[in-house]
């Protein structure tokens, strides 16, 4: 039987809930999500809980702010024109994109709200600060 390790490619589908049991993203009903274990292609605190998994099983791992997508920094959200973005582009809350910094650097900003003139951009990925629920079944 294979079991999951580092450098092996895993076939899984998932579903994601958060703490209220809301249920945020789910491969269930469509294609299974491969990727390549131990080469950081998803969260950690989920690569973690699916080490050592075999081909069949089902696991529920529970994944901290710090092994997910982090804790809340900075700033928060903050106001950029709705004029420098592309027209025509349907701009949506969560949607991220290359931004560059005030010192050049290159960074995946998040938006976090839109409205007719201001769009809300945020460092912080959508979840961070949140604790992850994932059930995933191991193809």
């Amino acid at each position: 039987m294979s079991t999951v390790a580092d450098g092996k490619i895993v076939t899984m589908h998932y579903t994601l809930k958060n703490e209220a049991g809301e249920v945020l993203d789910s491969s269930v009903g469509s294609n299974a999500l491969p990727y390549l274990h131990g080469a950081g292609n998803i969260v950690v605190g989920l690569e973690k809980g699916l080490t050592g998994a075999n081909v069949g099983e089902t696991r529920e791992v529970e994944v901290s702010p710090e092994e997910g997508y982090g804790l809340r920094q900075g700033p928060g959200p903050q106001p950029v024109p709705r004029s420098q973005f592309p027209e025509g582009v349907d701009l949506e809350p969560g949607m991220g994109f290359q931004a560059q910094g005030d010192g050049g650097e290159m960074m995946i900003v998040y938006i976090a709200k839109v409205d007719e003139t201001t769009v809300w951009v945020d460092g912080n990925h959508p979840l961070a600060g949140e604790k992850l629920f994932f059930s995933v079944e191991v193809m």
